[in-house]
């Protein structure tokens, strides 16, 4: 008789017996779902899954389709190897390095030797679409880590050698696509069949690879400019080139060899600098009354908004700091959302007509009287607060909606200075596992809701798709309105936030939602040598998550 085993599947609530050793993709079907971009992956126990993955004993599983964070990373990283493989039959002594998460897509440098051209994009597309048609299985083993090194290395892959290598870990997962082999941080789709939608085209001095969107799986991603990001990101790779730091193997060698006090002090520097430049841009542009700093959550904007007032003070300019908070419109005049709780991340729970009114006012070098929002009641109060700007003040904006031209309509553009601050990532796993933006400003907000709110990362991680809601509606659209973009992530930041990350995502229980995502950031963190935080400065913009800033907030 064959033996079975119970699964319970969360996507309809119902427990079925499976023979044991069945694949979840045979788990799929025995289930009777129907997803219309799915199955693409798994949670197994609140762990994700690749479909091919076989299940010995009872389980919980909740199959992932194209809507889900997750679903769209397996997608993704399946698409990069079919991509990898397009690329390697063409041009096999080429190198692809998939590079910069920008404009809805994914910019990858293809070095075949010599200029890419439209004609090189096409045929890659075109390699790509009869690879996906032959319906080829995408392979999963596992080896002993010393073997996986020592197949990389003879395959001229030492980004993937040197990530190996500083992991520790016994055996390594590795994936075989016809006869292309590659590592991926991740599940993979079981057949490149399953890959029905994605774009390639020209992109800069490479091509960019468009997947489909997650709002709707039908269309690709809405291809949108974001041309003063995408020079953010090569500027660092650049600067990264010359420190020969660009992946995590490297970084992860050069701890290793005693350089770790070199690299933050050099990553510490470099910040200082940016924003001294940024200081002297505004003091030498004639006319700047107000300076305007947007960003998405735990980007580091508080920190930064007090060492540039401190940069500006050096350049003879006195910063005036306004927060925005200060002008909520009453609550009974809050705008809702589409559950019926008050809006307060939208642009109209701030009183703009006011905002507009008042800034007019101070910048005719009249007085104004501020308003101060009552949490409490919930009502806009004047208490006797009142402000004049001197000729050498400037006023200090930041805030979500601080680059949305609605905010400040009535005051006009030579007055102001916009910068738009984020945490850009450019260091890479390896040539192709690039690192989410998300992730880097995810481990923050874990680190400092835990330490100085008292929340835990499981509630933190249950907050973070509403909080990137809001910011993909009322601050990405409006980025490429800055006049300078300033990335407040460092080199060596992850391994710094490391230690305490991994202490507080371990105490997620398995029983929750919520366990998938932290267990996958705990592996992403794993990769990573880690570095004690005392030896940072006390101006660290990264103080603001960790403690021990000299500034106060």
């Amino acid at each position: 008789m064959k033996q079975v085993i119970q699964i319970r599947c969360k996507n309809n609530k119902k427990t079925l017996e499976v023979p044991i050793g069945s694949t979840l993709y045979e788990v799929y079907r025995a289930f009777n779902l129907k997803m219309d971009f799915g199955p693409v992956s798994a949670k197994v126990n609140n762990k994700v899954q690749g479909l091919e993955y076989r299940v010995f004993h009872n389980k919980d599983v909740e199959f992932l389709d194209l809507y889900s964070a997750s679903g769209m990373r397996t997608y993704t990283r399946s698409l990069f190897i079919v991509l990898c493989k397009a690329v390697h039959d063409l041009y096999p002594k080429s190198k692809v390095v998939i590079d910069i998460p920008v404009s809805n897509g994914y910019y990858c440098n293809i070095n075949i030797g010599r200029p890419l051209t439209d004609d090189d994009v096409a045929d890659i597309r075109e390699q790509m679409q009869t690879i996906i048609n032959k319906a080829l299985p995408i392979q999963h083993y596992e080896t002993t880590t010393e073997e996986a090194i020592s197949m990389f290395r003879k395959l001229g892959d030492e980004a993937k050698v040197k990530l190996l290598e500083s992991m520790g870990s016994l055996y390594t997962t590795y994936f075989k696509l016809d006869d292309y082999v590659d590592y991926y941080y991740g599940s993979m789709l079981t057949n490149t069949s399953q890959i029905k939608l994605f774009g390639v085209e020209k992109f800069f001095d490479g091509l960019l690879v468009r997947v489909p969107s997650v709002e709707d799986p039908s269309k690709l991603g809405e291809l949108i400019a974001q041309d003063k990001m995408f020079e953010v990101f090569r500027l660092h790779h650049r600067w990264q080139q010359i420190l020969g730091v660009r992946t995590v193997g490297d970084f992860n060698e050069a701890v290793k060899q005693g350089y770790s006090n070199d690299l933050i002090n050099v990553s510490e520097a470099l910040q200082e600098k940016k924003i001294s430049q940024m200081a002297e841009t505004i003091a030498n542009k004639e006319g700047v009354r107000v300076v305007l700093i947007a960003g998405p959550s735990s980007s580091g904007k508080t920190t930064f908004c007090k060492r540039l007032s401190v940069q500006l003070l050096t350049c003879g300019i006195k910063p005036v700091q306004i927060s925005l908070d200060d002008y909520f419109v009453n609550r009974v005049d809050t705008p809702k959302d589409e559950t019926g709780d008050y809006d307060y991340e939208s642009l109209y729970a701030l009183n703009i007509p006011l905002i507009n009114e008042q800034f007019t006012t101070l910048f005719k070098g009249e007085e104004v009287q501020l308003p101060s929002y009552n949490f409490q009641t919930g009502i806009s109060e004047m208490k006797g607060k009142k402000l004049r700007l001197e000729p050498n003040n400037v006023l200090i904006v930041e805030g979500i909606h601080a680059l949305n031209p609605i905010l400040t309509k009535d005051i006009d553009d030579d007055k102001k200075f916009r910068i738009y601050a984020s945490a850009l990532t450019t260091i890479l796993l390896d040539d192709h596992n690039y690192i989410p933006t998300t992730d880097n400003r995810l481990i923050r907000r874990i680190v400092r809701d835990y330490k100085y709110r008292g929340c835990s990362a499981q509630e933190t991680i249950r907050r973070w798709p509403s909080v990137r809601a809001g910011e993909k509606k009322w601050i990405f659209p409006y980025q490429e309105n800055a006049d300078v973009m300033f990335n407040t992530a460092m080199l060596y930041e992850v391994a710094v936030l490391k230690a305490q990350a991994e202490a507080v995502l371990e105490q997620v229980p398995e029983n929750c939602d919520e366990y998938a995502e932290a267990y996958r950031l705990r592996k992403f963190l794993s990769y990573f040598a880690s570095l004690p935080f005392r030896s940072l400065p006390p101006t660290s913009l990264l103080r603001e998550f960790l403690g021990g800033s000299s500034f106060k907030y």
